[in-house]
């Protein structure tokens, strides 16, 4: 049974507690890009089975995502694309018992931030 009598005490530590690290953003963030990667792909999606359907739907869908909406959508789909990629092959190195020391995490933390950006002007440019 719960103890009832634990006065103005949080039950477990709270958020407020902790100042955020680099590698607890990062972690965050890659949960956040999986999550936002969906909505790329569903208007994507969209589009696709708009062209399908016939003229008018595609034009609607066309209208939308070629719109300043649609473009910041995508624009945020490719920096979740590559902050996600990296963030993976960075989890696949910690799977392998390398970079663990938290000098080194941090400071990929921050290379995996920095590097989708650059990937993502980099996109942005040849594309």
């Amino acid at each position: 049974m719960a103890d009832v009598n634990r006065g103005n005490r949080p039950l477990s530590p709270h958020i407020s507690v902790y100042r955020p690290q680099i590698t607890s953003v990062t972690s965050i963030l890659t949960r956040i890009t999986g999550n936002a990667l969906v909505l790329g792909g569903l208007m994507i999606t969209w589009w696709f089975v708009a062209a399908a359907s016939g003229p008018g739907a595609f034009a609607t869908a066309d209208a939308v995502l070629t719109s300043w909406f649609g473009k910041l959508v995508f624009l945020g789909s490719i920096w979740a694309l590559w902050y996600h990629t990296l963030a993976g092959i960075r989890h696949l190195v910690w799977d392998t018992g390398h970079m663990l020391e938290l000098e080194r995490a941090e400071r990929s933390g921050w290379a995996i931030i920095g590097g989708s950006v650059v990937l993502t002007i980099l996109t942005i440019l040849v594309v």
